[in-house]
């Protein structure tokens, strides 16, 4: 098997990331490191491998797969010629900048054969996998994920930085059409939201509640799943789940309703913990970026669709989109709400031209 050779595009906080996977994973040999602060890539190349380039046009001609984790606005621009060639690109989520790039993206991936994942780590959480091992129906989902100012992804409000994450997740859990949207957001710090709430209801009935925040004094990532015979409570930060499940006492729950229509039920003799099964679910504590980065080097290798696909990548931008405009169309009491719609916030993306590093 011959080594994939690899490029790591941004030499920022991700970039740092993707460059020591690459450097560990067996079969890839990390090739370049690109930024145009050269000196950012040299420090990568120094310690795993690979030349620094300053420019990605630079080393197209010598490589197989490549990560693009630089700032989103660049990500359109950076991807496409490697995209052209065929070859497998690994995109920081969110996947672009405007639906319109991401659409082309995907039209691009698909036209010309290449591998195109989109960088939604959340997805190889320990805890969403095993979650995706449970057989159920969701009817109510409800999402926190709230932590500290990081000055990092600035350019983009809290919804692409964070709740992005989350509704890629409710899309894989649900795969149901969305049905209406309402949200509401605050600004403290810029001009995007920092603060935001939606409230997404699907065909057939279930809603999903996402909250998130980037002003929050603490780091808090979690998820509820209701569905008709359990609910799940899963911390993505500690890496913890627990699911309580009827499925296993339902002779029970139906003589204890029999007893209670015959009015012969004493609640007092009734132990409710013996109702419901109530089970820790097995997680594992490998690096979700790493089992990333492993699936995506093996849908290149194997030439299948990714796990989270371009289309996923989309699928998860319309979404955000109708919760960036639902945010602006959302009226508050008073007039000094700085909050920006979803068209205002494009036409500030658009003017930026020179591609850097996700930081």
């Amino acid at each position: 098997m011959m080594n994939l050779r690899a490029a790591v595009i941004g030499a920022g906080k991700m970039g740092r990331l993707h460059s020591r996977i690459y450097h560990q994973i067996d079969g890839v040999e990390l090739a370049a490191v690109v930024d145009t602060e050269l000196d950012k890539a040299r420090g990568l190349t120094e310690q795993y491998g690979g030349e620094p380039a300053a420019d990605y046009r630079e080393i197209i001609d010598r490589v197989d797969v490549v990560t693009v984790a630089t700032p989103t606005e660049h990500h359109a621009a950076v991807a496409e010629p490697f995209l052209r060639r065929g070859l497998g690109v690994l995109v920081e989520k969110p996947i672009a900048a405007t639906l319109d790039q991401a659409r082309r993206m995907l039209q691009l991936a698909q036209e010309h054969k290449a591998t195109l994942q989109v960088g939604h780590s959340e997805r190889f959480n320990p805890v969403v996998q095993a979650m995706g091992r449970i057989r159920f129906t969701p009817r109510f989902i409800e999402v926190n994920r709230i932590s500290p100012y990081t000055f990092r992804s600035t350019d983009i409000g809290v919804v692409y930085d964070m709740m992005i994450h989350d509704i890629d997740i409710v899309l894989s859990l649900v795969r149901r059409p969305v049905q209406d949207v309402q949200a509401a957001g605050v600004n403290v710090l810029g001009a995007q939201e920092d603060i935001a709430n939606a409230r997404v209801v699907f065909e057939g009935g279930c809603v999903a509640n996402l909250t998130a925040s980037r002003l929050a004094l603490k780091t808090e990532r979690k998820v509820r799943v209701f569905s008709e015979d359990a609910y799940l409570s899963l911390d993505y930060f500690k890496k913890t789940g627990v699911m309580i499940s009827r499925t296993a006492n339902l002779d029970m729950l139906h003589d204890l309703r029999r007893r209670a229509d015959e009015g012969k039920l004493d609640v007092q003799n009734i132990n409710w913990t013996d109702l419901v099964k109530v089970e820790e679910l097995d997680i594992d504590d490998r690096e979700p970026l790493r089992l990333e980065q492993e699936a995506f080097v093996a849908a290149v290798r194997a030439k299948t669709n990714p796990v989270v696909s371009a289309a996923d990548g989309v699928a998860a931008m319309e979404l955000a989109e109708r919760i960036i405009a639902g945010i602006g169309q959302h009226e508050w009491e008073g007039k000094n709400s700085m909050t920006i719609s979803a068209r205002q916030w494009h036409g500030r993306s658009a003017k930026v031209q020179t591609p850097g590093s996700k930081a």
